[in-house]
């Protein structure tokens, strides 16, 4: 069983900062990429950005310069480094890791449950 945990979201106001971390745990052989989206009810989920076991990242367009994907492969864990942050980032954010639970096993999509992030103005 593979599990994924949030932690650090809550309240800010609009300009302010928040760390997101999401930690895998269970059986794992290996972790590829790894990242965070975000959903709004009623809106379609997003990317906010992903990493690479090798350190390779991508943000969407309306997060780059403010936000800052990094990962600690041997705790098996991500971060999202949110700053200057906007009314129009509320959302609950989820972290995502492609991983294998074993050598032979294909890779697959593991989800964390999401945590709320409201940014008030």
């Amino acid at each position: 069983q593979v599990q994924l945990v949030e932690s650090g979201g809550g309240l800010v106001q609009a300009g302010g900062s928040l760390r997101l971390s999401c930690a895998a745990s269970g059986i794992i052989f290996s972790i590829n990429a790894m990242g965070w989206y975000r959903q709004v009810p009623g809106k379609q989920r997003e990317l906010v950005a992903t990493i690479t076991k090798g350190g390779g990242t991508n943000y969407a367009d309306s997060v780059k310069g403010r936000f800052t994907i990094s990962r600690d492969n041997a705790k098996n864990t991500v971060y999202l480094q949110m700053n200057s942050l906007k009314p129009e980032d509320t959302a609950v954010y989820r972290c995502n890791a492609e991983l294998r639970i074993s050598s032979w096993s294909r890779l697959t999509d593991y989800w964390g449950q999401g945590t709320q992030v409201t940014v008030s103005s």
